[in-house]
């Protein structure tokens, strides 16, 4: 049977076991439960911290954990290169778990040579360029035996800290701060357009991490500096899950057609938290999608903080990428207003579905967020690189949603 320690703002929460993905769960420490509270919120909305969880939502449990590994080909190469299946959530917790999204440390109880001592192992340029070059050898940029890190999504990526003495490889636990993407073959301007969108992030003031195209040896990268890492304290891990796992729902249900999350389930689900009118939050994320064709708006790029104090906010948004122009079937992650077509939605469509989620002032949020959209379209400039027409793209977008015609017309 496996056993995997569970950690979390230096207290070990609890220990996972079992022997495959279908029968393991949790058992929670009393100390962690002395610490943050009965039925505390502090590791997931979905996965209190009780003394006795309840059978009936343990596979709730399940598809938390699971949902920390990443998904397609990167899962595919970590699974071969542990030498594992790629169903194996124990086994790729136990291999990759020492460094994930959120403040949370997974690793292997019966392993002799835990617990690791984290180390930063420097890294030049050139290195750096390989490892966005091997991402089937080194996912995530994971070292053969000292790569312990995991990330969900499928976008590949590879991870990096930044320390004092510059870039360095992360082993055995060490804090990643920063994420790079690379230029992938079939969206060669994905990079390019997601450093435009991120623009429009921080102009909503809906994040203020830095997102931003560099160089490393002529290998051009997306650098994104982690929200889910202290800035003012190196090496301080803020805890954080996504939407599907507060939901406890598996990854593949992050898209409304394979589940049942719906954007009015996520409303509901962010009036429990602490965050002050966070429905608001949601509808200037959604209103930003849409004007700008973030299509890939699902339940696993929403998140919340968990802080250690125990109280409950959304994260910064991420990965707004303007998607319209790729060869997708054009549909949007949730139904707005009952439309999957992004192209169809209208700036009714928006304030009718906010409104549903019994939000004041929609129609006044979703107009300000829309002039702010058009505005900085018709002011910035996006990277050479990126997709030749997603400026006029954004500008005709959220012209025609103020408009109100569809944004696609």
């Amino acid at each position: 049977m496996v056993e995997l320690a569970v950690e979390l703002y230096g207290q070990r929460v609890g220990v996972i076991s079992g022997d495959n993905y279908r029968s393991f769960d949790i058992t929670f420490n009393p100390s962690a439960i002395a610490t943050f509270g009965a039925n505390s919120r502090t590791l997931s909305m979905a996965v209190p911290l009780a003394l006795q969880p309840k059978r009936s939502l343990a596979r709730r449990r399940r598809n938390y954990f699971a949902g920390l590994l990443p998904e397609g080909t990167q899962l595919e190469s970590m699974a071969r290169n542990a030498q594992l299946n790629e169903f194996d959530v124990l086994g790729l917790l136990a291999r990759y778990g020492r460094d994930v999204a959120g403040a949370i440390q997974i690793w292997d109880i019966n392993d002799p040579s835990e617990p690791r001592t984290p180390k930063a192992v420097s890294v030049t340029a050139p290195e750096v360029s390989h490892m966005l070059n091997d991402l089937a050898g080194q996912p995530l940029g994971n070292a053969r035996r000292g790569g312990k890190t995991s990330l969900p999504g499928v976008q590949p990526k590879i991870v990096l800290a930044q320390t004092t003495s510059g870039w360095a490889r992360v082993e055995d636990g060490y804090p990643s701060t920063h994420i790079l993407k690379p230029v992938v073959e079939k969206y060669p301007t994905m990079i390019f357009d997601e450093e435009y969108g991120s623009r429009f992030v921080r102009a909503l003031e809906l994040a203020e991490f830095s997102c931003t195209i560099q160089q490393f040896d002529g290998t051009e990268a997306l650098l994104i500096e982690r929200y889910d890492r202290s800035v003012t304290v190196p090496g301080v891990r803020i805890h954080q899950e996504d939407l599907a796992q507060a939901l406890g729902v598996p990854t593949i249900e992050k898209y409304e057609k394979y589940g049942v999350v719906t954007l009015e389930r996520i409303s509901r689900l962010l009036a429990e938290t602490d965050e002050r009118n966070p429905q608001l939050t949601l509808a200037k994320m959604l209103t930003l999608s849409v004007a700008v064709g973030n299509l890939d708006m699902h339940a696993k790029n929403i998140s919340l903080l968990h802080p250690a104090d125990g109280t409950v906010t959304v994260a910064p948004m991420y990965d707004v990428v303007p998607q319209t122009q790729y060869d997708t079937d054009g549909e949007f992650a949730f139904r707005v207003n009952g439309k999957f077509d992004h192209a169809s939605i209208t700036r009714a469509d928006i304030i009718d579905e906010v409104t549903k989620w019994g939000t004041g002032r929609a129609e006044t949020v979703v107009n300000e967020t829309l002039e702010v959209v058009r505005e900085l379209a018709a002011t910035e400039t996006p990277h050479p690189s990126a997709e030749p027409s997603l400026q006029e793209r954004i500008q005709r977008f959220s012209q025609n949603l103020l408009d109100n015609r569809m944004v696609g017309a």
